[in-house]
């Protein structure tokens, strides 16, 4: 598909601050407003959405399965089916913002979700997303970009502020009862709660793989527009699934690659 002239480059890069950086690695996550200028950010969610309105119908044709399909659906990867999106999700200027959180050279994409709630949309459960990934490292970041401008109101992310420094609860009834034993996990360790009371397009927020958060329900008449792209650093090699959701990512997100290998697939490519 030709990339129209009119969409945005955002190749180039920009600095975060120390203060920023530090704030990110004591809370586990960071908004930062502007990344993205409001016509960058329109730009980019007619596309989004328009690959969203595609994949919504091949996906009726197909069950959704596993953990993972079941709670987010299958708007993923859309870089590889569409141009001006992968523009977008390769980028070195959102690329390099997640390298320098992260404290890396460089990073690779693990993969795109599309996060669009519909008006009434429900909330998500509490999840840290490092349980589903088969990675031997905790140096991954997602970024999740406001497309449109949004209120509290459509359904904000919400963060167990420092959860993230006790690495990756695994448990087996995580696959059953995710949500309240995270409420719980929350409670005993008293993290507290941060969201923002709203973003504008083109914001941007940032968490760590291993931060637990959900998200609110959307209670607004609107729809909430965000893409999120997830950077694991360059070098993270490939950990043997320890239950069936990361068998499922192991061979759909990063090209069912045996562990011990860099996480390296056709799938997952540098960004800078």
């Amino acid at each position: 598909m030709a990339v129209s002239k009119t969409i945005p480059l955002l190749e180039d890069l920009r600095e975060i601050s120390t203060a920023q950086r530090d704030e990110f690695r004591d809370n586990g996550h960071l908004l930062l407003r502007g990344l993205l200028s409001p016509e960058e950010a329109g730009g980019y969610r007619q596309l989004i959405a328009e690959a969203v309105k595609r994949q919504s119908r091949e996906r009726k044709k197909t069950p959704e399965r596993g953990i993972y399909g079941r709670a987010f659906g299958q708007m993923v990867n859309l870089w590889r089916v569409d141009e001006g999106i992968r523009r977008f999700v390769l980028s070195k200027r959102l690329g390099k913002v997640a390298a320098d959180l992260l404290g890396v050279a460089n990073v690779r994409i693990y993969h795109d979700h599309a996060l669009f709630k519909e008006a009434g949309g429900r909330a998500t459960y509490w999840h840290q997303d490092q349980y589903y990934w088969p990675l031997d490292t905790a140096d991954t970041v997602t970024l999740a970009m406001a497309l449109t401008d949004q209120t509290i109101e459509m359904g904000m992310f919400v963060f167990a502020t420092g959860s993230h420094k006790y690495g990756t609860v695994i448990d087996p009834k995580l696959s059953s009862e995710p949500d309240s034993l995270y409420r719980k996990y929350i409670r005993e360790n008293q993290f507290p709660l941060s969201f923002p009371a709203g973003m504008r397009a083109g914001d941007s927020s940032w968490h760590y793989g291993n931060t637990v958060h959900h998200t609110l329900a959307n209670e607004s008449d609107r729809r909430r527009e965000m893409m999120t792209i997830t950077y694991m650093a360059d070098g993270a090699r490939v950990a043997q699934p320890v239950h069936e959701a990361q068998v499922y990512e192991l061979n759909n997100w990063l090209g069912g690659l045996p562990a011990g290998r860099l996480a390296a697939s056709e799938l997952n490519p540098l960004v800078l």
